[in-house]
Formats: C-alpha cells, structure tokens, sequence
C-alpha cells in the first residue's frame, strides 16, 4: 500500500475481539485474527482507544510475545510499506553484489529490538556500515525508542556533512546501490501507516508490539539474504527465530547476551539461535520434518548455542567500558574515530562492534570461503567454533574492513549519494 493510500477511511469497530481478548481463554483467538486487527491501525481504521486497548491487551495477555502473531503483523506492516521498484533494485544488486563462499551477494541487516536499558553504543548501525565492503547492507532504523542514540539519530549527527537518510525512498534506492554498497532505510520513510499509532503508543508509555517488530519489517525483506537480530531478553529468543522462520527467512542469527542486551556481549557468554540453509545430500532425509523442506534438495533447521568473545580470538570487557549512553553527536564522533581507523586494535568499543560485525559475515556464508583477497598475505582462518562458524575468520575479515579504509569508503559513497538525491 503506497502513503498516498494510507488516508483516513472509515472507522471499523474491534469491539468484538477487544472482548474476546478481555474475557476469552486466548488459545482460542487466533494469530491471524490478531494480525488482521493490526491492519487496520496501519490503514488508520480504528479509533485511538481501541488502538490502545488492543495494543495493552496484546502486551497483558502476551499474544504480542508469540511467533506466529509477530510474524503475521509484521508481514501485514511490510505490505502495507511503500512500494519499491524491486526490478531496478534486484538488477542492481545481481550487478553489485560479491558472491563468496556461501553467500551469493544478497542484502543483509544487523538489528537489534532495543530496550535492554543498557545504553551501549550504536553497536548494530557501526556494524552495519563495516560489513558494507563485503556484504551488501542494508540496514533499517529509526530514531531512538529507549535510549538517547537511535540509529538514524547517531547517522544525522555525523559531522562535518551527514548521510541525508531523510531523501533515501522506494524509488531512489536503486540509485543508492549503484554507487555504494550501503544504505540506511528510515523507517518512517518506508512505513508511514506507523504514524497513526505514535500519540497512542507515547501515551500508553509501555513496550508494545511495535517495538518487536522491527527487526522483521525492512521495507527490502524480500532481498534480504542474511541478518543478525539482537533480542533484549532471553525469552524472545527462541520467539524471534521461529517468527524469523515462518517469515521465510534462511539465514538468520538470533543473539542475547546474557546480561539481557540486544548485541553479542563483549563481557561474557551470549545465546544463540540460528536459522541454517543446508543442501540435502539425497531427495530424503527423516531428521527433517515437512515444514523443513522448501524443496526436496533444501533444508533448514534450528540450532542453539553459545557464543564468546574468547571464539573471535578476544579478551572480555566489562559493560561499563562500552557505555554509549550519550548525545548522538557523541556516539558519532566514536563511529567515524572507529572508521578511521584510529582507536587502538584492543579498544573494548572497537572489540565490542568487531564482534557483532564477525557475526554477520559468518552468518551470510562468506566465511566458508577456502581463499580469500581481503587482508595483505593473511590466510584464512579455518578453525571453527561454536555452531560450526569460522567465527575468527569473521573478525579477520571485519578488521580488514576497517584497517583498509573500505568502511569509510562505503559510508562516504552514501553520504555523497544521498546528498544528491531530490
């Protein structure tokens, strides 16, 4: 649906599944049910106090905390996002993109759902723009929710001439690729039916719905090739990846650290869920049930493990050393000092965002790669660990991204683009 249709319609009443949520054992009300409800606040068809009924309702039943309803609402908010012209855009990306190893040069995304109330740095929006010279990126933010720096506003703050994400749209954003492999898509850019919940959701004052959704509703879903999200408490884990799932999603890495923060921890153990694509050796396998199978020589499964910084080849750090809880233009001082290559290769900031960047690349596939150009002489880095991931191959590559200045490259190629953008 493109915003010139998101217009005032007239008002439909959800009286009658705001009782049934009330009143009613809620196994009986469906995901789709729910999620059909959830339309009609993006088409702007409910009344305010309906629309807040139903979203503290979800949160106090905990139907907005269940796979399918996530899954389901978040497919009803991308297709209710601005239209992109998805033939220019997948012609650019077949050009642009660097198959290697596994990955086969899609789009990917690192995201985190916010709200874990430890204020670290803009760690996903950092990582972002490192992988860009490997990874084709395309991250999706917004201004901050739960903390002082948002991705957008740490990326509006960058001096002496920022990314102009406010121009970036559905039918320029071909032309962003063209010319750099990273871009940022402005979440109010690309869901205006978002706007006729915001007074309800700031008065309600309470963690909804919306701020789960997220990390499943990029406005280029369908191009998205890999992606790590962070979820802010354990029990979304196992949420996320199924909801991640049954969106279709074929490789995906769910993490929490274990302090309950939305990024891989850079002070301890973190847990894992991951979404894997594998090829079938034979037409028949019996460890994989039906819904497993997208054809007879594809699979896809589930794993869980854990991570630590002592598997990229790393010390750890206490939180309190990668405290971002800071004004944006702070926190995008600390980005370009990072691109620039200019903090020590031990600074626990850097080592915290090398990390979350390694993940990404090892989640994409291009880890798996024998041979490999990035770095002067350096060889591949075989050793796997947990989960099977070449996770310091991934760090190898994530600091070659910076010490080679290409990460900086990909950011400035998107602010000159942008910034020429009508």
């Amino acid at each position: 649906m493109s915003s010139s249709n998101l217009q005032k319609q007239e008002t439909i009443s959800i009286s009658p599944l705001l009782n049934r949520l009330a009143y009613s054992p809620i196994a009986h009300i469906s995901a789709a049910e729910i999620a059909s409800a959830f339309a009609l606040i993006i088409e702007n068809r409910i009344s305010d106090i309906q629309t807040a009924a139903f979203l503290t309702l979800l949160h106090s039943t905990g139907k907005d905390r269940q796979a399918d309803v996530i899954a389901k609402c978040s497919h009803h908010m991308r297709e209710a996002a601005c239209q992109i012209d998805r033939a220019s855009l997948w012609k650019v990306i077949k050009a642009g993109g660097r198959p290697e190893g596994n990955y086969e040069g899609g789009l990917c995304d690192i995201v985190g759902t916010g709200g874990d109330s430890h204020s670290t740095f803009n760690v996903s929006t950092t990582a972002s723009i490192i992988a860009s010279p490997i990874l084709m990126t395309a991250k999706h933010g917004n201004r901050s929710q739960s903390s002082l720096s948002g991705s957008a506003d740490v990326l509006k703050a960058i001096q002496p001439t920022p990314p102009n994400i406010d121009a970036v749209n559905g039918s320029n954003l071909a032309k962003v690729y063209k010319e750099t492999s990273y871009a940022f898509l402005y979440a109010p850019h690309f869901h205006p039916g978002m706007v006729y919940a915001n007074s309800v959701r700031k008065a309600l004052g309470i963690r909804t719905i919306f701020n789960l959704m997220g990390p499943l509703v990029n406005p280029v879903e369908w191009a998205i090739e890999a992606r790590v999200v962070g979820v802010a408490y354990q029990s979304l884990g196992p949420v996320f990846v199924e909801a991640l799932k049954q969106s279709g999603a074929r490789k995906a890495l769910v993490v929490c650290g274990e302090e309950d923060m939305d990024e891989i921890s850079c002070a301890g153990p973190t847990n894992c869920w991951r979404i894997s694509e594998y090829k079938a050796s034979s037409g028949h396998d019996d460890t994989y049930s039906s819904e497993e199978k997208e054809s007879p020589q594809t699979l896809v499964k589930i794993e869980t493990f854990q991570l630590h910084p002592s598997d990229f080849g790393l010390s750890t750090h206490p939180l309190t050393d990668v405290y971002g809880g800071k004004m944006p233009k702070d926190n995008a001082m600390k980005l370009m000092s990072i691109l620039r290559n200019e903090l020590p290769r031990d600074d626990p900031i850097l080592e915290f965002v090398l990390m979350n960047v390694a993940a990404l690349l090892v989640t994409s596939g291009v880890c798996e790669a024998e041979t490999s150009n990035i770095g002067s002489g350096e060889k591949v880095i075989t050793e796997r660990g947990p989960g099977g991931g070449r996770w310091k191959e991934g760090l190898r590559r994530a600091r070659w991204a910076i010490e080679s200045g290409q990460a900086l490259k990909c950011l400035e190629g998107f602010i000159e683009v942008t910034n020429r953008l009508l």
